[in-house]
């Protein structure tokens, strides 16, 4: 998914903000409702200060992959408004009914650009990438593309906060790690996510038995930028929860989602 959101211009703003939620475990609305004044550039972290609950207030450290692509945000925004960025504008401006972004309002959403990229599928003909179709858009090509179907089809933004928790308890983050970061999470989806902290123990211990290869969870290292994105940022390693637990950043490198 994120491949493909980087492959074309329109899809940045879904691409940016879904490497922030991939890497940050924030919602939408909180991506949304994101200031520049909520970011701390020296201490490489940002506030939450709107959330859907009061447990969802919070500071996050940044990993390398959210600091490049607050970064980009910044560059963008200079562009459009500036070198000097409000402190109380919206990191993603709302674009509705104007000639040009307005800082002073928060975006609100990417919907038409997350179904179009989520849908899109490549011709195996030519290789184009494309929305469904019975043919391919290519008049050069024309090729029946009416059985292809993209694999991140039906996949919503807030899967992707799911996803980043999944792989802090992956990672054996606690509990408490895991709530500091997140904010608030169920009793329920704590249950699982200790269910898939218990399996993730289990698969590395049965790899230590000879001859055994084990198959299970695969969500580590999902959440790499594609291949020559954005900036170039030394790697975070940042401690969560009260506990003294450390995490080896929120996601890892990978090739695709």
């Amino acid at each position: 998914m994120l491949k493909v959101a980087h492959s074309k211009p329109e899809w940045e703003t879904a691409y940016l903000a879904s490497m922030l939620a991939l890497n940050t475990t924030m919602r939408g609305c909180e991506v949304k409702q994101l200031r520049w004044r909520d970011i701390d550039f020296m201490d490489h972290s940002l506030v939450i200060r709107r959330s859907k609950t009061r447990a969802g207030e919070r500071v996050i450290p940044l990993n390398a992959n959210a600091y490049n692509a607050i970064m980009r945000l910044r560059e963008r925004a200079q562009m459009l408004f500036g070198p000097d960025l409000q402190a109380d504008w919206y990191v993603f401006p709302s674009a509705e009914g104007y000639s040009k972004p307005d800082p002073t309002k928060p975006m609100s959403g990417w919907r038409s650009a997350w179904r179009s990229l989520t849908r899109a599928v490549k011709c195996r003909a030519c290789g184009e990438l494309q929305n469904p179709s019975a043919t391919c858009r290519r008049a050069q090509c024309g090729a029946d593309i009416s059985k292809l179907k993209s694999s991140t089809s039906g996949l919503r933004f807030h899967d992707l906060r799911h996803h980043a928790i999944t792989e802090l308890a992956e990672s054996q983050a606690s509990d408490r790690t895991i709530m500091s970061i997140a904010g608030h999470v169920s009793q329920q989806m704590l249950a699982h996510y200790s269910h898939v902290r218990i399996e993730a123990k289990r698969k590395a211990l049965d790899a230590l038995a000879l001859g055994v290869k084990t198959v299970g969870y695969d969500t580590k290292n999902d959440t790499k930028p594609a291949g020559g994105t954005i900036l170039s940022s030394q790697v975070l390693e940042r401690n969560g929860g009260d506990d003294g637990t450390r995490t080896r950043g929120l996601c890892r490198d990978r090739a695709a989602f």
